[in-house]
């Protein structure tokens, strides 16, 4: 059985089914972001930086405005997100949005899952990228946690991870970042069987599956069009303390 027959991914989560893959399209999630409103010391307000090292992030600005800022081995960016905008960026790019007034956002991120499974790492100060241990223990936000425990663990560990980025960014040449790319690498390292399941489970099997019905379509087989549907889901959580804010998320993610 090929991925694209076995399994349908519905923003993470996996269900039998015949006639291919019935996720969102392309095996993306969706988010709803609020970007956060705390201030930083240098007096901007947002969220944490951190990068992706599989997945490409896209924003669609839905209200607000703000603006990202970017850092790359090409260098550092600020992108403005005006209401319309649609901007994204591809995995190793180094993010922090700016909240300039009530910045909302949409979120579409690639290889449903993987980011929930790991697929971000903050920029910490190197003491704090050693090993996945001491990482956890200055990014995990406990589930159980009342909500001013959360909201404490979520603006301390933002503010962290701007001492590492601040450091980046001033860096005297490509090493400091280079550096950051090799411990962010290893600490997801532990992971990655367990990634390549959800990647084939869902991005892959999106793929396969309109393989498959293109060469349906050269034999003439319109068999797969019998087996369409319609799905729909709301918000499974509300309001969940991200990196970058206060988050309205959907099964799986």
């Amino acid at each position: 059985m090929s991925p694209a027959e076995g399994f349908t991914e519905r923003s993470g989560g996996f269900t039998e089914r015949s006639g291919g893959f019935g996720g969102l399209p392309g095996g993306v999630a969706v988010s709803h972001l609020s970007v956060y409103d705390w201030p930083a010391d240098d007096g901007v307000c947002g969220g944490t930086p951190h990068l992706h090292l599989t997945c490409s992030e896209a924003y669609v600005v839905t209200g607000g405005r703000g603006a990202v800022q970017t850092l790359t081995t090409s260098g550092y960016e600020v992108t403005p997100l005006p209401p319309g905008t649609v901007a994204w960026f591809t995995p190793g790019t180094i993010h922090r949005l700016v909240n300039e007034d009530d910045l909302r956002i949409t979120v579409l991120m690639q290889n449903s899952g993987l980011p929930e499974a790991g697929d971000a790492v903050l920029t910490l100060p190197p003491e704090y990228l050693t090993d996945p241990r001491t990482y956890a223990a200055a990014t995990v936000i406990p589930a159980d946690a009342p909500e001013e425990e959360k909201e404490r663990i979520a603006r301390a560990r933002r503010d962290l991870a701007l001492k590492g980025y601040r450091a980046l960014r001033e860096a005297d040449g490509p090493e400091p970042l280079a550096a950051f790319h090799r411990a962010a690498a290893a600490l997801v390292r532990p992971r990655l069987a367990e990634w390549r399941e959800r990647w084939r489970r869902g991005a892959e099997a999106a793929a396969a599956a309109t393989g498959e019905q293109l060469e349906r379509l050269e034999r003439g087989d319109v068999s797969h069009l019998a087996d369409a549907a319609v799905r729909s889901e709301q918000p499974s959580a509300h309001g969940k303390f991200g990196m970058c804010g206060r988050l309205d998320v959907y099964r799986g993610e």
